[in-house]
């Protein structure tokens, strides 16, 4: 005997339409055939309390037509079941999701944008809250510092770095050598070069063009690691084995990026005045010795220290916003980008951003 999933009875002012059966994957064509014979002159009164079963299948055909009789005509329904509606919430959602989003106007969008950010950064601070818990944990329990993970991350942020380091150091020395003498010799100074590059170099450009450079590589690809096991769901596995992320994951990054941007800042002034002091033999004439000579006399310790200080605070900045950024990567690919994306323009921002606080305090205190 054919089963018979709906039934309509029609009176001058409206029509009911009764589900019943099965709305299920295997009935699903059948439904749909006598769905499309439904007219939509009059108001629709739509019950499903006669169907025994639904699935996600039936569910969506329900969200279809439930949509097209609406545009159509006024819909009332009526008999659904608790289950019933948590499901059509759930996948209604779910197709909410993936519709081609409207076009809002400027307001809204400032609006949005405004509210993300400031979701962002609640949940930054949510994120540092438990770094900083998971740090005084460390330490309380040294013996839970994972050493071999901080060496194995300083080999891949510090000494795999050194190469792009050092030659993006050399030509920014090379830069400010060449352009800075250009201008001195108008004067007659050409021995203040000196001056302007070993100060420079050591206090401001080597901590942030190297901070800028590790952003770009070491931040990046701590987002795109975590990230990646947040898809395969190593992350959800290693909470469910009771072991912290943040210990595990997060602290080792952090401590080997706190140790070696300070080496590669150190690394970077050298390098950055040298290729100042090419260039100022090149374009001036200055001998590499009296070039020495006159860093020894110009170049206080205190111009090191300071950029040295920035280090620290650059690398915790770089590495807590990749991993930050990694923690919130979805359940697709495509997120990873979008998060690496986000990581390295936070990070040279934020770098930009706290050079500028550093050099403000320095200045307001004489130094």
């Amino acid at each position: 005997m054919k089963q018979q999933f709906l039934e309509y009875e029609a009176d001058q002012h409206h029509l009911k339409l009764i589900s019943r059966g099965e709305w299920t994957l295997n009935f699903i064509l059948l439904i749909e055939k006598e769905l499309r014979k439904i007219p939509c002159d009059k108001k629709i009164v739509w019950d499903v309390s006669g169907v025994s079963e639904f699935d996600s299948a039936g569910i969506l055909l329900f969200i279809e037509y439930f949509e097209r009789f609406k545009k159509e005509t006024s819909l009332e329904v009526m008999g659904y079941s608790d289950k019933q509606k948590e499901m059509y919430r759930l996948l209604r959602t779910s197709t909410q999701e993936i519709e081609v989003p409207r076009k809002r106007s400027t307001l809204e969008r400032l609006g949005r944008n405004t509210f993300e950010t400031y979701t962002d950064i609640k949940e930054f601070i949510t994120f540092i809250g438990h770094l900083f818990y998971a740090i005084f944990h460390t330490f309380t329990n040294p013996k839970n510092i994972r050493f071999k993970e901080m060496v194995y991350h300083i080999h891949q942020s510090g000494f795999n770095a050194i190469i792009i380091i050092g030659l993006t150091s050399f030509l920014v020395g090379m830069v400010i050598s060449y352009q800075g003498s250009v201008q001195l010799a108008k004067f007659g100074a050409d021995i203040f070069i000196v001056d302007t590059v070993a100060i420079s170099i050591t206090r401001e450009l080597g901590p942030m063009i190297t901070a800028i450079v590790i952003a770009g590589r070491s931040g990046s690809a701590y987002t795109a690691e975590i990230g990646a096991m947040k898809i395969t769901e190593e992350i959800a596995a290693m909470r469910t084995m009771g072991f912290d992320p943040y210990a595990f994951l997060v602290l080792p990054r952090v401590f080997a990026l706190m140790i070696a941007l300070p080496l590669l800042i150190f690394f970077a002034d050298i390098v950055g005045i040298a290729g100042g002091m090419f260039a100022a033999n090149m374009q001036l004439g200055i001998s590499p010795a009296l070039f020495i000579d006159r860093v020894y006399e110009v170049l206080e310790v205190k111009h090191y220290l300071l950029g040295m200080m920035k280090g620290p605070v650059f690398a915790f900045l770089i590495a807590s916003i990749g991993c930050f950024r990694g923690f919130q990567v979805s359940h697709n690919t495509e997120s990873i980008g979008l998060h690496t994306t986000q990581s390295v323009v936070n990070s040279i921002f934020l770098v930009i951003a706290f050079d500028a606080v550093f050099s403000v305090i320095f200045t307001e205190l004489g130094l």
